[in-house]
């Protein structure tokens, strides 16, 4: 990008890698450069915490705060009864109302962590889209709303576009989803002077919708701005991991298997990780993904220790790297390892190593256990397991026994 931005907001986002696309470079630097921009990031509530995937854009809102704006968050609880289409092969399952405040409240927990709330000029703002969604009259908003979208547009958006394209089913229902994100917008601008939306690439279609209806309906002037749709280096989809979703609630991924998350990027991904989830000066992110060999280790420890650090605090990721290093260097049994806890009727009868596997989080499946010992990836505590046949019984866990799977997943399983 040959773009050279005023704004310390737009600087940042070019310089560590968060910018994908904008609707006008220039038009949004001179705004931010003006005075204090409120911008915003929706999120829908589909489950009960936010995970890695959703870290990107949270770190873009912490951004927008440092440098002098005001980052709102939007929760769906409007917008999650419809489900947002965009590049899914099928329809969201629908959630209902308890669900919905439920999940919420779990996702609420993380952005506290990440942002400063409060009354101030650019303290952030928690808004809920039902506040302006639930109460809506519908033939009002047709000829209000409705009349400002073209069909034929919205088909051309890729989001829609690849669904019919492989004669997938979209719903009227989802086909609604864009228009009600698009006047969540119009909404925000309405209310609170918001000027920026931002998300991920994906969103583009969406984005530019709000944009277009806010100037058509008031005849104001807003901006788009969207972050890469992330891949790791090997090609898998960003803030996925063999045993499933990468949460940010430590309720649901204990801050170890955060923290081991982190440490185990692939070498290629490092200093791009670092500019991105990390606070650290551009030039050290650089050198530290430069280093290659056995160095690179030390820089994925900085890299987990710092994302760590910010989500759990700092005592936390202190801990994460203090069970890592007994685990792997010395051998031992880890008071922070991920754990599974039998009850005693459980063992009663004895239980397959296999299921044990399964069930502490180190393979998605009874076939991919065995697998994983058949290729000799599996250890029990650190010798080889070599009989995907073997049972535990209650004896073999009058103390916890560890698990491995590979070098760097371990958890241990004890009795209740």
């Amino acid at each position: 990008m040959t773009y050279h931005p005023k704004s310390d907001f737009m600087s940042v986002m070019i310089e560590r890698g968060y910018l994908a696309d904008c609707t006008d470079y220039q038009g949004l630097d001179e705004a931010l450069s003006r005075g204090v921009v409120p911008a915003y990031i929706g999120y829908d509530a589909t489950a009960a915490s936010l995970h890695v995937g959703h870290l990107l854009n949270v770190m873009m809102l912490r951004w927008l705060q440092k440098t002098g704006h005001k980052p709102i968050t939007l929760m769906g609880g409007g917008t999650t009864k419809v489900g947002d289409p965009s590049f899914r092969s099928d329809e969201r399952p629908l959630l209902g109302p308890d669900q919905i405040a439920s999940n919420i409240a779990g996702m609420q927990k993380v952005f506290a962590r990440y942002l400063s709330y409060g009354e101030g000029p650019t303290d952030a703002l928690m808004l809920d889209n039902a506040e302006w969604l639930d109460n809506l009259n519908y033939l009002e908003f047709l000829r209000d709303i409705g009349r400002h979208f073209s069909v034929n547009r919205m088909l051309s958006f890729e989001s829609v576009k690849s669904r019919i394209d492989r004669e997938q089913s979209l719903s009227f229902l989802e086909f609604n989803y864009m228009i009600l994100q698009a006047y969540d917008f119009l909404e925000l601008n309405r209310r609170y002077g918001c000027v920026l939306q931002m998300g991920g690439s994906d969103q583009w279609g969406n984005i530019v919708n709000g944009i277009d209806l806010t100037r058509r309906v008031l005849d104001h002037e807003i901006y788009g701005l969207t972050s890469p749709l992330l891949t790791t280096s090997d090609g898998r989809k960003m803030g996925k991991s063999a045993g499933g979703a990468v949460w940010l609630n430590e309720d649901m991924l204990s801050p170890y298997e955060f923290w081991q998350f982190w440490r185990n990027t692939t070498d290629a991904d490092v200093g791009r990780f670092l500019k991105l989830y990390t606070e650290l000066p551009v030039a050290e992110c650089e050198r530290l993904g430069a280093l290659s060999g056995s160095e690179i280790n030390e820089a994925k420890i900085v890299l987990a220790d710092e994302v760590t650090a910010l989500l759990h605090g700092r005592d936390a990721a202190e801990t994460a790297k203090a069970t890592a290093r007994e685990v792997f260097e010395k051998g031992g049994v880890g008071d922070d390892l991920p754990t599974l806890t039998l009850t005693e009727a459980e063992v009663a009868e004895g239980i397959s190593v296999v299921q044990l596997i399964v069930r502490a989080g180190l393979a998605a499946s009874g076939k991919e256990a065995k697998r994983l010992i058949s290729d000799n990836g599996a250890r029990l505590d650190d010798a080889p397991l070599t009989d995907a046949g073997l049972m535990i019984d209650r004896a073999a866990l009058t103390a916890p026994i560890k698990l491995s799977a590979g070098k760097k997943r371990h958890a241990l399983v004890r009795l209740g």
